[in-house]
């Protein structure tokens, strides 16, 4: 698996010098300078102290970004130098999804920002805004959704699978949700014979539990801030590993997320006739610090970016692109 893994890689930098090949001089120099205006504005949206002046970088940063994608082939230009913006690239390169996030007021309300950018041949720009619509939701794991009502995440991790010929991409985000818990989300990307997205479906089965519950269309999983959760597709397990969590207060509710913390063992989903199947306990003992795979965090205890590891995750995908 390790070996497959670095063609994968290796093939993905290919594909990734293949494609900026296609960015004329001129056009380079544009994307260059554009640049350079993102790097600040999403600076400034992400550490900004007055909840007004992070509004206003996050309207600049907004305009600009879409002027920049404008330019022929800007598909493939990566955007390194530009820090608190998840830019993913689906395995088989045929889009990728950028998402950021605004923190409004210390109270911590938050809105997710995003939009899909596909490959074309000609290098024109087809751009799809996604609209969060988390803050109006109530039951968000039981409803197909659009670009116009997406439940909002900075996603951290992308994968393919298949099934019948038709390709599904399992999406892994980040929230910071408030300022007593995070979240993370786990949601199934397909596309309509309109090539519009589609996020959700009845995609994670608990048909195997013991007690069988009915299908969910997205999965999230909300726990104490500051606390270190696993949500991640680990390769070489061909699985995903969801920390099992428990109350760090004997005297709190078990029903306060806030309270939540990893207690050691792990819960997991396998792909199967399509559609993620859970399994309730992956390791039959209780694993002490370090022994379970951890994959490669890509966020830190408090949710900030590991932009080395993002870029680098993002450039793996890319080579995964088919022939």
């Amino acid at each position: 698996m390790t070996r497959f893994l670095f063609i994968l890689s290796l093939v993905f930098g290919l594909a990734l010098q293949s494609g900026a090949q296609k960015i004329s001089a001129s056009d380079l120099k544009k994307l260059r300078i554009k640049e350079d205006s993102l790097k600040d504005y999403a600076e400034y949206l992400n550490t900004d102290s007055l909840p007004e002046d992070r509004m206003i970088s996050d309207s600049f940063f907004t305009k600009t970004l879409v002027r920049a994608l404008q330019i022929k082939h800007s598909f493939y230009y990566p955007f390194d130098s530009v820090w608190g913006i998840s830019k993913l690239y689906a395995p088989d390169t045929s889009f990728r999804i950028i998402t950021w996030s605004l923190l409004y007021d210390e109270n911590h309300y938050v809105r997710q920002r995003g939009a899909i950018q596909f490959r074309t041949p000609d290098g024109s720009l087809k751009l799809l805004p996604l609209r969060d619509v988390s803050e109006f939701t109530d039951t968000p794991e039981d409803s197909v959704r659009g670009r116009g009502n997406w439940i909002g995440a900075m996603y951290y991790n992308i994968i393919k699978k298949q099934y019948k010929g038709k390709n599904y991409y399992t999406l892994f985000g980040f929230d910071h949700n408030s300022f007593k818990s995070s979240k993370k989300w786990m949601e199934v990307l397909t596309f309509n014979e309109k090539n519009e997205p589609v996020f959700g479906g009845p995609y994670f089965s608990y048909a195997k539990d013991s007690i069988p519950k009915p299908d969910k269309y997205r999965f999230s999983i909300e726990y104490k801030k500051g606390a270190r959760v696993l949500v991640d597709y680990i390769a070489d397990m061909d699985m995903i590993l969801v920390d099992h969590l428990v109350s760090d207060d004997n005297n709190a509710n078990p029903d306060l997320p806030w309270t939540f913390v990893p207690d050691g063992d792990q819960e997991g989903f396998k792909w199967e006739n399509g559609k993620w199947v859970h399994i309730d306990k992956v390791f039959t003992f209780k694993l002490q610090d370090g022994q379970a795979p951890v994959g490669d965090p890509l966020m830190d205890y408090k949710g900030n970016k590991n932009e080395q590891k993002l870029q680098e995750k993002s450039d793996k995908n890319k080579g995964k692109k088919d022939n």
